[in-house]
């Protein structure tokens, strides 16, 4: 999943947070209508949610789809060997030692136990002026988008420490998105870029594209309206 995240160009994933699922049919139907997109990726993974549901919802996915499937974990025990990938985060953009570390100590055996592809993240949490589940969760202050100087250097420092990529959010439901300033000061690291949150158009997620993110996600919008996957996809098509 690695080398298909270096090699994309103005890529797109889906988020899916399981505990937003109400039922089984109404998951099964957003994955049909994710299937006509068809994005480079599914992300699975949420703040507060529970492993149970977490795992049915990696099972319904991957019996319903095709598409690559990758853990975007809000904690340690989100891991299962059914995914294809997993981002293995820590929230460098906070100074909490369970988010930078401590998490990942405790995922580490279960993870090489699943034998799943582990792609080293480095995951910035930016002020899209909204508190975000990320920020409640993990009780740490998100980075201003204001000068910018210290996202950039906390992502030039994520690579000296050779982590594969960068993951720019803004958080789910964020009024602002984060600035084509910032993606495009961190792309220059030449390190596959991912941004997500407060992206609610096709203009933004093309903005976020043409300044230089890899892979766009997508995920509370759909929350929000399903029929905003029709945008993407004569986006996509165009």
């Amino acid at each position: 999943m690695y080398s298909k995240l270096l090699s994309i160009d103005k890529g797109l994933a889906i988020l899916i947070d399981p505990d937003k699922q109400s039922d089984d049919d109404s998951l099964v139907f957003l994955i049909s209508q994710i299937n006509a997109l068809q994005p480079d990726f599914i992300f699975i993974g949420g703040s507060v949610v529970a492993l149970e549901a977490f795992k049915h919802c990696v099972s319904l996915v991957k019996r319903n789809s095709r598409i690559p499937l990758v853990i975007f974990p809000g904690s340690s025990v989100q891991v299962d060997q059914k995914a294809d990938a997993l981002l293995f985060l820590s929230l460098l953009s906070g100074r909490n030692p369970d988010f930078l570390i401590g998490h990942q100590v405790a995922a580490a055996g279960p993870v090489r136990d699943a034998g799943i592809e582990v792609i080293s993240t480095a995951y910035l949490l930016l002020d899209g002026g909204t508190t975000s589940a990320v920020a409640k969760a993990s009780q740490t202050e998100p980075m201003s988008q204001e000068g910018g100087g210290d996202i950039f250097h906390t992502a030039l420092a994520a690579k000296l420490m050779g982590m594969q990529c960068v993951y720019l959010d803004a958080g789910s439901g964020a009024k602002i998105p984060v600035k084509p300033e910032h993606i495009q000061a961190v792309k220059t690291l030449q390190l596959p870029l991912i941004v997500g949150g407060g992206i609610r158009t096709t203009a933004q997620v093309s903005q976020a594209h043409h300044a230089g993110a890899n892979l766009v996600v997508i995920g509370n919008r759909i929350e929000e309206d399903i029929r905003f996957l029709q945008d993407l996809i004569v986006y996509k098509n165009q």
